[in-house]
């Protein structure tokens, strides 16, 4: 899951949970605003963690190989 999906799932988890009145019978649109918010915070911040190791803004190491020439 990536940070733009993250950020979605936040915002349709609030919309649910403080802008929409509705009720339906059979679900509790707050709970399910709570879980879509639980899980998009989840994934923002495990996205965050493993942003360096992806090629984000953490240091990049570099290693090169030499190899001698054939001999003379």
């Amino acid at each position: 899951m990536g940070l733009g999906v993250s950020i979605f799932l936040i915002a349709v988890g609030a919309i649910l949970v403080w802008a929409v009145n509705a009720s339906v019978s059979g679900l509790e649109l707050d709970t399910i605003g709570v879980i879509l918010m639980v899980v998009g915070i989840l994934g923002l911040v495990l996205s965050m963690i493993f942003w360096s190791s992806w090629g984000g803004f953490g240091e990049r190491r570099r290693t090169t190989y030499v190899e001698d020439g054939p001999p003379y």
